[in-house]
């Protein structure tokens, strides 16, 4: 079989007949047209869905677990087709694209085909100006960079995949996140991608979408950025070896006057101790991704990950030793001082950064190693 296209559907009476029509009536126009099948994904529809969609000439297959891409990936693991093809079940998409999407994918000897809404006509109230003009955009935008991408619509639900290259992308993700994976382990796999001019109507009145803005807003951005460690690892090094070295400084020359301002004080210790947390923060979030084995890290970082637990033992012993030493020496001065207040604040927090930003670190590959080994187990 040439084709199967998928519907993902939970609760779409109102609209699945007319989703089944129009991908028959599109497909049927080829000449000669492909052979097809139509599934439908049913995710646990309580209503006539499935009753209307068997009526119409579809295969339903149930999904038990629940999610938009839960339902996809139940729906292309059934499919017989050499292609398989999804779209909404909720007649916003211009099913009427079908056969230019499937031709687009062949001719081209694509892995992957999208009908892009954002080339296409969006009609006024179809898509939230959230989504049309900052959510998708970002999204996209973001996606090209990270990934070297060349698509307009990040988010378009309505794509056409060759099922071969498919199985070897691994999808794990059930819930709206999927259309975010599913092209980016396209690029990370190598696969050609293109792009046809499609768009999308409004849906039908009163019916209520299954997307949630903010929630999945996040849910793909997180999905994203958890894709790409390295861009968390090269900005907390760089931002901890930058702060580190300022602080340093500072703590060599004192509060120092340059260009008519008064730098290394306490504010800018203040601010350089902050910007080396955050640099710190950053580089250990890039180590729990890098765990995930989904590329591969610096030398520096794949040393830190797999430091046997002697050295971490000593690692981090020998940063207590050096932070209790700083503690006793301030304790010292003050008795004395005869328990004087003390003007040490530059002093600490210096201190603070330089040995507080290497305690942050071990203890992180301390619980790393206690993370490795309850997965061991």
């Amino acid at each position: 079989m040439d084709l199967t296209f998928v519907f993902p559907c939970l609760n779409e009476e109102a609209t699945i007949v007319g989703c089944i029509n129009a991908v028959k009536h599109s497909l049927d126009s080829g000449s000669p047209a492909p052979s097809y099948e139509i599934v439908v994904a049913d995710n646990g529809s309580t209503d006539r869905s499935a009753e209307l969609a068997r009526a119409a000439g579809a295969r339903v297959v149930p999904v038990e677990a629940r999610g938009y891409g839960a339902a996809l990936q139940g729906g292309i693991a059934a499919a017989a087709g050499t292609y398989v093809m999804f779209a909404d079940a909720d007649l916003t998409y211009h099913y009427e694209d079908s056969l230019s999407l499937y031709r687009e994918a062949v001719s081209a000897d694509a892995d992957m085909a999208i009908a892009s809404r954002m080339r296409g006509k969006i009609e006024p109230g179809a898509m939230p100006p959230l989504h049309r003009w900052l959510g998708t955009p970002v999204l996209t935008g973001l996606i090209n960079h990270l990934f070297h991408g060349r698509i307009s619509d990040c988010n378009s639900g309505f794509r056409c995949l060759r099922k071969s290259a498919y199985e070897k992308w691994g999808i794990r993700s059930e819930g709206m996140e999927f259309a975010s994976e599913l092209l980016i382990k396209a690029l990370k796999h190598g696969a050609k991608t293109v792009e046809i001019r499609s768009g999308l109507r409004r849906g039908p009145e009163g019916r209520v979408a299954h997307l949630r803005t903010w929630r999945d807003g996040m849910r793909h951005l997180l999905f994203i950025l958890s894709e790409r460690p390295r861009l968390f690892e090269v900005t907390g090094i760089v931002l901890t070896l930058f702060s580190s070295s300022l602080q340093l400084a500072a703590i060599l020359l004192g509060p120092t006057e340059l260009a008519g301002f008064n730098i290394f004080d306490m504010h800018s210790k203040a601010l350089l101790l902050l910007a080396g947390i955050t640099g710190m923060q950053c580089y250990v979030f890039s180590c729990m991704l890098f765990l995930r084995e989904r590329e591969k890290p610096s030398r520096l970082t794949a040393a830190l990950i797999g430091i046997d637990e002697a050295s971490l033992f000593f690692l981090l012993l020998s940063i207590l030793l050096l932070e209790f030493l700083l503690v006793g020496a301030v304790v010292l001065n003050w008795v004395l001082h005869n328990f004087a207040n003390l003007d040490l604040a530059n002093v600490l927090m210096g201190g603070i950064h330089l040995l507080g930003l290497p305690l942050m670190l071990a203890i992180a590959l301390l619980g790393l190693h206690v993370y490795k080994k309850s997965g061991d187990a």
